[in-house]
């Protein structure tokens, strides 16, 4: 599910690697680290799912930067589609009640 997740954080717009760690803490996941995310990242870039480009740092490193291409976001709208139905279910089952 990391990979989705990725996925909907490029979503929203283009960010480098820190930044999406960032964003994904912000959502309420564990801190990603650089040993999962990075290699997570290549493998969606060389799935053609994710571009690159590099911008050069103002006071530091360059920055490589990943944004979505049209086939990342088709896989997100149909991957995120199964996920929701997935995770609807699984509340069903889970809490057949629906406590609040």
């Amino acid at each position: 599910m990391l990979d989705l997740c990725v996925l909907a954080t490029l979503d929203e717009r283009e960010r480098h690697g820190y930044a999406i760690a960032s964003r994904l803490d912000e959502a309420g996941l564990a801190r990603v680290k650089g040993g999962t995310l990075y290699p997570l990242l290549a493998r969606l870039q060389a799935a053609g799912l994710v571009d690159t480009r590099w911008e050069p740092g103002e006071h530091g490193p360059s920055r490589k930067y990943y944004a979505l291409t049209d086939g990342g976001r088709t896989l997100l709208r149909e991957q995120g589609l199964a996920w929701v139905g997935f995770a609807r279910a699984t509340q069903k089952l889970i809490d057949p009640g629906g406590s609040p």
